[in-house]
């Protein structure tokens, strides 16, 4: 039967791109830091010592905190992830008529789709309150540079859901795994300041810094919007675009101040129990898991 299968978990496994990258992040950071510090006036400089900032748009500890995440989403999740995700494309795909090969056709929707995904994906975590609590770590930040692209969660168990009708559609798990790498790779580097609005073609088509810092904003006008991966299309399609317009004001609507890495990764999850405790239905309880995290018990029955 093993001899059957058009795949294997330790092949896609290896595909990893994200890795030999982590070079090269550090530099960009280096670089980002270097260029936000000589565009900040030397009157300030005295100011950002009083903050504990190390240079303009960095903060030491709120930078540990996310390089502290970045590393437990390589470590902690890997091994259910790799199960439940990976051994998942791999089930459908054995049981799939379908093959798109490895030409331009499958390159074309496993980027195209996994992009489209992610948006899907993506809308569901602000919409979802249990798949907020995973995503609420990349907002949890009230700094905006490219440490903040590495906040990222340590329990992404269901994100994998969402691609497998690629799979279905023949698209092999191999170049779905190395799409999902690119898409992820794209998006460091619009985790920052020190670049403004693009050329107008740029900023319509793709997602830029612009469109990303709007996403994490916390001015009413910027929540939930802007969800692309690569492409900001997908938002103007579907309604969820908004330009940047007046200064962002990153992080929560209601911070969570600390930069304790268990805490930002088990803050919400640890809220939404006290929260269900509380509640006197199991109808409310499960209320809380599928609304949004602004939902209340209460509202919903007035209404």
């Amino acid at each position: 039967m093993m001899e059957a299968l058009r795949g294997s978990l330790a092949e896609v496994v290896e595909l990893d791109l994200i890795t030999p990258a982590i070079p090269v992040f550090i530099l960009l950071m280096v670089l980002e830091a270097y260029v936000l510090h000589r565009e900040k006036r030397i009157d300030d400089l005295e100011e950002l010592a009083e903050q504990g900032r190390l240079v303009a748009g960095y903060e030491l500890r709120d930078t540990v905190a996310s390089l502290s995440m970045g590393i437990g989403s390589l470590v902690v999740p890997v091994v259910i992830t790799s199960l439940l995700g990976l051994g998942g494309y791999l089930l459908v795909w054995n049981l799939t008529p379908l093959d798109l090969g490895s030409g331009w056709l499958a390159w074309t929707v496993a980027l195209a789709g996994k992009d489209l995904g992610y948006y899907a994906f993506h809308r569901a975590s602000h919409e979802n309150r249990f798949l907020w609590a995973a995503h609420v770590v990349h907002h949890s930040s009230q700094r905006y540079n490219l440490s903040t692209a590495l906040r990222q969660s340590w329990t992404p168990l269901t994100s994998w859901i969402f691609y497998v009708p690629l799979v279905l559609l023949g698209v092999n798990p191999a170049i779905l795994v190395m799409s999902g790498a690119i898409n992820l790779l794209y998006q460091f580097w619009i985790h920052t300041e020190a670049i403004d609005k693009l050329p107008r073609p740029i900023e319509y088509v793709f997602n830029t810094p612009s469109h990303h810092r709007v996403h994490h904003g916390s001015n009413p006008q910027y929540l939930d919007r802007n969800y692309g991966g690569i492409l900001i299309v997908w938002d103007r399609w579907f309604g969820t675009f908004e330009p940047e317009v007046e200064p962002v004001r990153y992080g929560l609507t209601k911070n969570i101040e600390t930069y304790n890495p268990l805490r930002i990764a088990t803050h919400e999850y640890a809220a939404i129990w006290r929260e269900a405790r509380a509640d006197a239905s199991w109808g409310a309880r499960l209320g809380r898991l599928w609304h949004g995290p602004g939902w209340q018990p209460e509202v919903a029955e007035r209404v």
